[in-house]
């Protein structure tokens, strides 16, 4: 970026949205985040910031409040601060000014560099606008003083207008995670903090604002995320007499634990970056600005994503050489094409109370090493992959007992075991250099293409031992894990990483610039798997999501579902299999192969295109699918999950398609056809499901079709080509 004279008004543009900032005043101020405002002229924009500055009421301050980038009580603003700093254990009163601004020639782009020469501060607040519609923003903090400066809290925020009337977030649980909850926007604060150390399977994930009503396909929302694996704060703030013509604001960043962050002179704090979207069209607009930013980036997987079959609901810890060989030779006569060996395999581990730490084959179960079985997998023209824990610790570990100053942990005691294990304070140079020498000849030895990294616990007293004396280390430990999982990469450039905490724990935009998959969910239930992975999309596409297909009997609810239903559900993701092929009948390895065969099919569309979601009048019906890009070809899911009061759902459109195209509609049935409730399918069912229904666009977008009432836990899977121009006046 080049220093520019700072205009009145900086105006940035892209995918459809505008975000201005008045630089006039003491301090940059935002005045607008949304809908793009077209070519404004500079008088216009003059107008746009003179029009911006609110009534002045009884009891506020004699100048007009704003909304500033850094607010603080200098600027009038009594909510949540935008910056805490201390020296010496007292809080600075901080009065900013800018000191210099920064404007791409994009314009695309823009830095405001504020101080406070007085308490030796300085701040920089940098804000991007693709052109996918996504704002990012991230700041750092210097210490221009003597001393040390303590940075106690940082958030970054974006107003928001009064129609911005609904809050939408996630709650969780293990094998329940991005559960949705829903309120009104009321005058306060609504904080949510996640203290875990890790993203958390109860991280508010995407928190939006909407207008009131929004849905997945219509009204405006406002969406935030924090890209942050460790603690981080989120909230939504409304102030009864708001600033300017901002009513409320939402934003977030690092959760600092005290004394976490603490500067000397010259030093700085970098920020997490906090990622913003604004959607005209719902929450699907929300999904898709993130979908079309995250397959933008360089490091995005380029490569067909591999049918893969992981080791765990198969053969848990019982890992038999003979069994996983036969397992393998099942796996790639069904067209898998990555096989993932699981927990279980290395230094004393036959259950989960030890070995963890302790990264060498285990002898006893694996008396000629893994080699034998790395080769096998390879030479059926599959890629190798292994689970890890490297952040975790049995106490029960030769890695433990020879390294008790390892743990992160007091130095008085080890604390609260969760599933038999502690945490290992890989923020320790020398446990990180072991953890990364133990990986990397593993990797190295066995030509390991994929590594399954696994975090099953939260970081409860996270202290560091040793020299620092007990300081809280939950910080140090995510920048330490996201270094090693850097230098992985680095020795092993085409090696993946799947981000696994606990289910779906650690999924956030931190940890997916160095991952390349996460795991959804422990829970492969088809029927919870359906909400999940709707809400996972919210944020990541398809292809970073794994999906399984697991046995007839849920590993977690003990509910069955039918195999058609378990094959559908998995399909619309990075699919693969959790199941013991070495049991299935040869109908059942049929229908995987089949399956799987459609997963090829189909995973270009499913990686690639749009994803949508249609409004439903119950909570027991899905549609959803996903269109290419160009609109030539669709493929949805009508997924019945439970009963419902409704007998017949009418026409109901099909979101996203070409309005001005036709295309000719067919059922899958590769799978199965599913259960329904009645004598008979929809006419355009049966016809679909012959030899194809040519139907009009506007009819499929605008009037619909009548969805069949199916039986519980079944799905209906169409597809939709569009027609050659003219084609249609021949159909029937």
């Amino acid at each position: 970026m080049t220093e520019n004279p700072a205009p009145p008004v900086v105006v940035l543009r892209g995918g459809g949205t505008t975000l201005v900032f008045d630089s006039s005043s003491r301090l940059p101020c935002v005045i607008h985040w949304g809908a793009d405002l077209g070519p404004l002229g500079s008088d216009d924009l003059l107008e746009l910031a003179h029009t911006a500055i609110p009534s002045q009421l009884n009891g506020a301050p004699d100048v007009p409040r704003t909304f500033p980038i850094l607010a603080g009580e200098d600027t009038g603003w009594v909510g949540r601060p935008g910056l805490v700093v201390s020296r010496d254990g007292h809080q600075l009163a901080c009065r900013f000014v800018v000191e210099s601004q920064h404007l791409a020639e994009t314009h695309d782009r823009v830095a405001f560099v504020l101080a406070d020469k007085a308490n030796g501060v300085r701040v920089v607040l940098s804000y991007a606008l693709d052109s996918h519609g996504v704002v990012t923003a991230d700041a750092t903090v210097s210490s221009t003083g003597e001393g040390s400066l303590a940075v106690e809290h940082l958030d970054l925020r974006l107003p928001l207008p009064h129609r911005a009337a609904e809050i939408l977030d996630f709650s969780g649980k293990w094998a329940r995670e991005r559960s949705p909850q829903r309120f009104p926007v009321v005058d306060g604060v609504h904080s949510r903090e996640g203290r875990r150390g890790k993203t958390g399977l109860d991280s508010p994930y995407v928190m939006s604002v909407g207008t009131e009503s929004f849905t997945h396909r219509t009204g405006e929302v406002w969406s935030m995320h924090v890209a942050w694996s460790g603690d981080s704060s989120w909230h939504v703030e409304r102030l009864p007499e708001g600033a300017g013509s901002m009513t409320t604001s939402m934003g977030g960043g690092e959760l600092l634990r005290i004394g976490e962050v603490r500067l000397e002179n010259g030093e700085s704090y970098t920020s997490p970056r906090v990622f913003f979207v604004w959607s005209p069209d719902g929450l699907d607009g929300v999904r898709n600005r993130f979908h079309s930013y995250m397959r933008a980036r360089s490091s995005h997987p380029s490569s067909p994503r591999p049918l893969t079959l992981n080791s765990w609901e198969a053969v848990y810890f019982d890992h038999n050489h003979q069994k996983l060989a036969k397992l393998v030779e099942r796996a790639s006569s069904i067209g898998v094409e990555r096989f993932v060996l699981d927990d279980g395999w290395f230094h004393a581990r036959h259950d989960d109370t030890a070995g963890l730490g302790d990264w060498w084959v285990d002898e006893q179960t694996w008396p000629h090493g893994l080699t034998e079985l790395a080769n096998q997998v390879h030479g059926l023209g599959m890629e190798f992959g292994l689970w890890f824990e490297p952040e975790m610790i049995n106490l029960d570990s030769d890695t433990a007992r020879a390294h008790p100053e390892w743990l992160l942990a007091p130095s008085t005691g080890v604390g609260l075991p969760s599933r038999n294990q502690h945490v290992l304070n890989i923020a320790n140079p020398e446990a990180w250099a072991s953890v990364l020498d133990r990986i990397d000849a593993l990797v190295t030895a066995h030509a390991i293409d994929y590594i399954k990294w696994d975090h099953n616990r939260d970081l409860l007293e996270a202290a560091r031992r040793g020299s620092q004396a007990d300081r809280v280390g939950s910080r140090a430990q995510t920048h330490a894990t996201y270094a090693l999982m850097d230098e992985l990469r680095r020795r092993h450039p085409q090696l993946e990483i799947e981000s696994c905490a606990g289910g779906g724990g650690r999924i956030d935009l931190g940890v997916l610039e160095r991952t390349d998959r996460v795991w959804g969910s422990d829970c492969i239930d088809p029927v919870e798997r359906q909400s999940i992975q709707r809400w996972t999309t919210l944020l990541i596409p398809p292809e970073l999501m794994g999906s399984h297909v697991g046995d007839r009997r849920s590993h977690t609810t003990n509910r069955e579902a039918d195999q058609p239903f378990r094959m559908t559900t998995a399909l619309f993701a990075h699919s693969g299999i959790e199941s013991d092929l070495t049991l299935c009948s040869d109908t059942e390895l049929e229908s995987f192969q089949r399956w799987g065969a459609l997963y090829k099919e189909k995973r270009s569309l499913i990686h690639t295109g749009t994803a949508v979601t249609a409004d439903m009048p119950g909570v027991g019906v899905m549609l959803h699918g996903v269109v290419a890009q160009d609109g030539s070809s669709a493929l949805f899911e009508w997924a019945q999950l439970g009963t419902e009061a409704i007998g017949q759902y009418g026409r109901t459109p099909i979101p996203g398609l070409n309005p001005n195209a036709h295309y000719r509609i067919r059922v899958r049935e590769d799978v199965g056809t599913p259960r329904w409730q009645g004598h008979a399918l929809p006419a355009w069912v049966t016809k679909a499901a012959e030899d194809g229904l040519v139907v009009s666009g506007t009819i499929l977008t605008v009037v619909g079709l009548p969805l069949p009432a199916l039986d519980p836990q079944q799905s209906l899977l169409f597809e939709l080509e569009r027609e050659p121009v003219g084609s249609h006046n021949d159909q029937k």
